[in-house]
């Protein structure tokens, strides 16, 4: 470069630096006289001594203070307002649906459809008040939130040690109806003030009651005034009188529990409660209520209308999901819904539940109970979530997860053929650790080597464990192993979690009922696994049809090889004629299944099918507290074989793959001379209490047997001349404990060897 260039190149970043040097000093110099002027100025607003420490330190942490809390409410309800995000969030919550069984019998209803045809004006002057006095006093003076009524109901509650007062305005129980579900946590808490506030800048008063008024659930399947006062009055919501008005307010609060139909004793108390709430808020006098309470409503008797509600509750919600799937061409969101349901196989298993936990529940400490019966193609014939509706609508059928014990093998064994091993593989059943886990077998023994088909017989706990530890041999132990175990689980349909625990090829990680008995469908349907549903037809309200299983719902997939599938319903056949699930045998059916009892017997369960149906069974506590010594073998065999009788009454039985036809179960020994002298009959094997005979029951049976020999003597005599017609009673001990009632306890409550109970 030349020198003169040079020159001009140093002149140039001298200047420049200059020129920088010089702005950045006069801004310094600016905003220095600036900043003097700024302290000149905010002096003359100075303030000192107590005047700074009593006015203005409060205010300024107040405006801290007061941001940081706007922020967090920001914060806070932008989960709330993306609730409403829908255009159309009022007209969303439209859902009619009309239950049909599989045969086209109407079983029931649920959702609801806005319903103006009732004004508000029309509504009595007595249902408006009774609501505003019980529920919400100061509705049309708040913003959507009461916060002295919400101080009143803490201080109630916290005096009464318990919850009697809610705190939660009309408009906040709406926006719980429209937009929530009922679970009690702080977030809905939360989402349910921000949406109530929402509520009220877009509605009127007049509004926000009559969609309350029209949307709340009432119990009974019920949804509004008007169709309550239809279910338990037989008339017009128009037509109501005080007493009927009083109970139908009282039912907001806990439906399902003062459902005149349920329980009328409490419903007219809770009226008598409403008319208080009258007279208390002004609204009314004494002498005004005075014949209410001397007349309590009378409800119409729906005792014998038993609805299945848990399969009601399952179905609606499938059909929710099932709704957005449609086009949006259907505007009006009212169907009839044709179900799987048989309404025949659903009374015999809510019976067959509330039978056996009548009779034996309390011997068991066992509290609920859970089945579903499915077809072949993943239709649900029956659903029981619990042993009282009225009493808890959780549906443990759908929604509990329970760890599934033993029951849980048949993937294990599974996943074992899909890779190298058949029924006659033998495995040595010996003490096994993973770690600082063994695993032990019921009853504390080994039996040394046995076959596939033998462990899952008898349930052994140690052969899995092992299997496991083969499957990932030499490509990442056990816990390999235990992922090609997963692997199948879901393949055959469970959507559980499944965590990886040395301890799930015996059960240990948690399914629910419906996907486990659905899951061992793939048995009997050759391996295709099929997905469990309630709804197998939908039309609108004209009749048009929308869907249809069978055209749109999923197709059965392929989990396992056919052949697979017949070695396992071979190999569990076996549990059900030998082994651990005798109870469950049906006469001339084939049947196949496993047992399942968990650890402190907290569940107990039997999973089985046919050629026909499949059906999971399930008994235990809610708390998660042990039963007395419960197992597979016992009730839910019992409950299952039961079921599966009335479900095969009419039906043509069809082969199991792999078992074949079914055999005639063998009589009874007790049969025997009854069979000589009349028509044979089939002998019903009882579960029984558990085998445990306290003190005082041995002296009762002592007694009784005193007794029944002392009657015999007595006979004897007056019948000195006569030869006996009657042979010698038995002893108390074969009357109580009948041959086949009381069983030496194998692996899950097998019935090894037939015996009567010994004192």
């Amino acid at each position: 470069m030349p020198s003169h260039w040079k020159q001009r190149v140093r002149n140039f970043f001298l200047d420049l630096d200059a020129r920088i040097d010089s702005t950045l000093f006069s801004s310094g110099k600016g905003l220095r006289e600036l900043y003097e002027r700024y302290s000149t100025f905010m002096d003359r607003f100075y303030v000192g001594r107590w005047k700074r420490w009593v006015f203005i330190e409060p205010l300024s942490e107040a405006a801290t203070i007061g941001l940081g809390g706007m922020i967090l409410m920001l914060t806070l309800a932008i989960p709330a307002f993306r609730e409403t995000a829908d255009e159309d969030w009022l007209k969303k919550s439209d859902l009619a649906v009309t239950f049909l069984d599989r045969y086209g019998n109407p079983i029931g209803s649920r959702g609801i459809k806005h319903n103006d045809s009732i004004p508000l004006e029309d509504f009595p002057d007595n249902l408006i008040k009774a609501t505003l006095a019980t529920e919400d006093r100061r509705f049309y003076d708040h913003f959507g939130i009461d916060f002295p009524g919400l101080a009143r109901a803490l201080v109630t509650n916290a005096q009464a040690g318990g919850v009697r007062q809610g705190g939660s305005s009309i408009t906040q129980q709406l926006a719980k109806n429209l937009f929530l579900n009922n679970e009690r946590t702080i977030e809905r808490k939360v989402k349910e003030a921000f949406l109530a506030i929402w509520l009220e800048t877009r509605l009127t008063k007049n509004e926000i009651l009559k969609l309350y008024l029209d949307r709340a659930y009432m119990g009974g399947g019920t949804f509004g005034v008007d169709g309550a006062a239809h279910f338990y009055f037989n008339k017009s919501v128009r037509d109501v009188n005080l007493a009927e008005a009083a109970m139908l307010a009282g039912l907001f609060k806990a439906p399902t529990k003062y459902a005149p139909h349920i329980n009328l004793p409490a419903a007219r108390a809770r009226a008598n409660v409403v008319l208080d709430n009258l007279v208390d808020a002004g609204f009314m006098t004494e002498g005004q209520v005075f014949g209410a309470r001397r007349n309590p409503a009378v409800a119409v008797d729906r005792r014998d209308e038993n609805s299945p509600n848990y399969y009601l509750d399952y179905a609606f919600d499938e059909m929710r999901k099932l709704v957005d799937t449609f086009p949006k061409s259907y505007t009006e969101r009212v169907f009839v819904v044709r179900t799987a349901i048989d309404m025949n196989v659903q009374k015999a298993a809510e019976e067959a539940i509330e039978n056996q936990l009548r009779q034996f529940g309390r011997d068991y400490h066992a509290t609920q109970a859970a089945t579903v019966v499915s077809d072949l193609d993943g239709g649900i014939r029956a659903m029981v979530g619990g042993r009282d509706y009225g009493a808890s609508q959780f549906n443990r059928a759908v929604d509990a997860y329970r760890q599934p014990g033993s029951s849980f093998k048949p993937y294990v064994y599974t996943t074992a053929l899909l890779n190298g091993f058949t029924p006659n593989s033998k495995i040595v059943d010996g003490p096994v650790c993973i770690g600082n886990w063994c695993p032990q077998n019921y009853g504390h023994s080994y039996s040394g080597s046995v076959t596939l088909t033998q462990a899952i017989t008898r349930s052994i706990n140690v052969v899995p464990v092992k299997l496991s530890i083969e499957l990932g041999k030499n490509i990442g132990g056990p816990k390999a192993g235990r992922a090609k175990i997963i692997e199948v689980a879901r393949r055959f349909g469970l959507k559980a979690p499944l965590p990886d625990t040395p301890s799930l090829p015996i059960g240990s990680d948690e399914v629910t009922v419906i996907e486990h008995a659905v899951a061992y469908a793939t048995f009997p349907n050759r391996g295709k696994a099929v997905t469990p549903h309630s709804v197998l037809e939908v039309r609108t309200g004209a009749g048009d049809l929308v869907w249809r299983w069978d055209r749109d719902g999923p197709k059965p997939r392929q989990a396992i090889p056919p052949n697979i599938a017949a070695d396992m319903a071979g190999m569990m056949s076996h549990v059900v004629s030998e082994g651990t699930a005798r109870r469950a045998a049906l006469d001339g059916i084939p049947t196949a299944g496993k047992t399942g009892t968990t650890n402190a017997y907290r569940d107990a369960w039997f999973v089985g099918y046919t050629g026909n149906f499949t059906c999971a069974v399930w008994y235990g506590n809610d708390d998660y507290s042990p039963t007395n010594r419960m197992t597979g073998g016992s009730l839910p065999a019992q409950t299952w074989h039961d079921i599966m009788v009335a479900a095969h009454q009419g039906v043509e039985v069809k082969e199991l793959n792999g078992v074949g036809m079914g055999q005639k179960l063998p009589p009874q020994p007790a049969q025997a001379n009854a069979q000589a002298n009349a028509a044979p009959r089939i002998l019903e094997t009882k579960p029984g209490p558990p085998p445990v005979l306290t003190k005082r029951g041995a002296d009762i049976l002592v007694r009784v047997e005193k007794l029944l020999d002392d009657a015999a003597k007595t006979a004897n005599k007056t019948t000195l001349n006569e030869p006996s017609k009657a042979g010698k009673p038995e002893s108390s001990s074969a009357l109580a404990f009948p041959e086949n009632y009381i069983a030496a306890a194998g692996p899950d409550g097998a019935t090894t060897t037939p015996a009567p109970r010994k004192n």
